[in-house]
């Protein structure tokens, strides 16, 4: 059975908190951002956690397994 956390920046966080999970990394250009290259996982409540690559990878792979690997393109089909 998954587990409903996943682990990101040390943090675990629950998978239904998350509202979305960012494609690309965060660039603002900003000398003294401290999360260039970031991957941003929104919660709700206008709450964000920071992750790498590995965690944002982990996370999708959580939340596809938590919700029984659902494949949208069959159920339209």
């Amino acid at each position: 059975m998954p587990s409903v956390f996943c682990v990101v920046d040390d943090k675990h966080i629950p998978l239904y908190r998350v509202m979305w999970i960012a494609d690309v990394p965060h660039f603002c250009g900003h000398s003294d951002c401290m999360h260039e290259g970031d991957y941003e996982v929104r919660l709700e409540q206008d709450e964000s956690v920071w992750a790498s690559r590995e965690e944002r990878d982990n996370m999708l792979s959580a939340i596809d397994a938590w919700q029984g690997g659902a494949n949208f393109e069959e159920e339209w089909d």
